[in-house]
């Protein structure tokens, strides 16, 4: 039997076909149906699929291993989240979370939050990331941004897997999984039915020019030495945000998010910049996009308070500029008091925040679904 969702939860009166009567007498014989079996199964221990296993984040999240093609530095694998609690029902539609830079997933509001909406919830802890990370592996460290293009093939391909090949799913990236999804969605239209940006990262800090400026110079240190450590130039001022220790809300796995962060290395930020200059000429992606970022920036070697309420990360301005060059149907969301990862803000400020993402779904998401 295939679980079906409410008809008022997703189906409009213009997207009704003729003949609705039966086929709403239909539907709700499927409804009846599914609420019996969902009983049932909540009634009885839970089981989980092939191939899946409890994750680190304890019941109800689940996680998968997805093996990817081998590199220089041996087998390689990327790790698929799912959020499953007891109450989940079949959806037709699903949201892949993609981390940022030196990151993993845990954000556990953000998978309830799509819970909520009714949306199947997914993260992507991409390879040599988080849970993906293996012995003798270079943190983080790729030499193009297309080869997550296997990642995320292969998280998609598992998505249709679990929930049916017409399952519409939407994307919804953090910094660099930011920049990650916009150049795949760009590569691949038709092939996601929206994107969530969570501050992307699309420019370097301060303006094209300083990308322009180094990037000869980072493209023959990478030539040379690819995987030379460039000086790291993390403080520590953006953990000090959100760390629950130094007076933040969460508490996270510092093997997978360290402070500072893993090295940056010349052949990932010459992957970042080609990534950033493809963003510069202008890409076309066909579905709608919602870009949110905080409503300033506050960066400085040196500790400020400000930080807390700011993006102490990446030139917000430099980001909505680029918006406008992601293609035709973007809206743009300024989050007063909102720090890099906005959904690690204040609780009053990731409530705006969740409430943006939940107005602009209602209104473009899955439209091509």
């Amino acid at each position: 039997m295939t679980d079906r969702v409410p008809l008022p939860r997703f189906l409009s009166r213009a997207e009704t076909p003729e003949g609705v009567v039966p086929a709403l007498d239909a539907h709700i014989s499927d409804v009846v149906a599914h609420e019996l079996a969902r009983r049932t199964r909540a009634a009885s221990p839970r089981t989980r699929g092939a191939g899946w296993e409890q994750d680190v984040l304890g019941e109800p999240y689940e996680v998968r291993t997805l093996e990817l093609t081998p590199d220089d530095e041996g087998p390689v694998v990327a790790s698929l989240v799912r959020y499953r609690p007891p109450d989940a029902v079949r959806s037709a539609r699903a949201v892949l979370y993609v981390h940022g830079w030196s990151d993993y997933f845990f954000q556990t509001e953000t998978a309830e939050f799509w819970h909520r909406q009714g949306v199947a919830f997914y993260a992507l802890d991409l390879r040599k990331y988080g849970r993906s990370l293996r012995p003798g592996q270079t943190p983080g460290y790729v030499t193009t941004l297309r080869t997550y293009d296997e990642d995320l093939a292969a998280a998609l391909a598992e998505i249709r897997v679990d929930l049916g090949p017409h399952t519409a799913v939407m994307l919804h990236g953090h910094s660099t999984g930011g920049l990650t999804a916009v150049l795949w969605a760009d590569r691949h239209p038709g092939q996601t039915s929206g994107l969530v940006l969570n501050s992307p990262w699309l420019e370097l800090q301060g303006s094209s020019v300083v990308r322009t400026v180094s990037t000869p110079a980072i493209t023959q240190l990478a030539r040379f030495q690819a995987k030379a450590p460039l000086p790291n130039i993390d403080t520590g001022n953006y953990a000090r945000t959100i760390r629950r220790s130094d007076g933040g809300e969460w508490e996270f796995d510092e093997r997978w998010r360290p402070t500072p962060t893993f090295p940056v290395r010349a052949g990932w930020l010459r992957a970042i910049i080609a990534g950033h200059a493809e963003v510069a000429r202008g890409l076309r992606i066909t579905q709608p996009v919602l870009l949110m970022a905080s409503s300033k920036t506050v960066i400085s070697p040196r500790w400020s308070e400000d930080m807390r309420s700011a993006d102490s990360v990446l030139d917000v301005e430099a980001i909505v500029r680029r918006a406008v060059q992601l293609g035709p149907t973007v809206t743009v969301a300024r989050i007063a008091g909102a720090v890099h990862d906005l959904a690690l803000s204040a609780l009053p400020v990731r409530s705006m925040y969740y409430a943006q993402i939940q107005r602009w779904a209602s209104a473009y998401g899955w439209s091509d679904s």
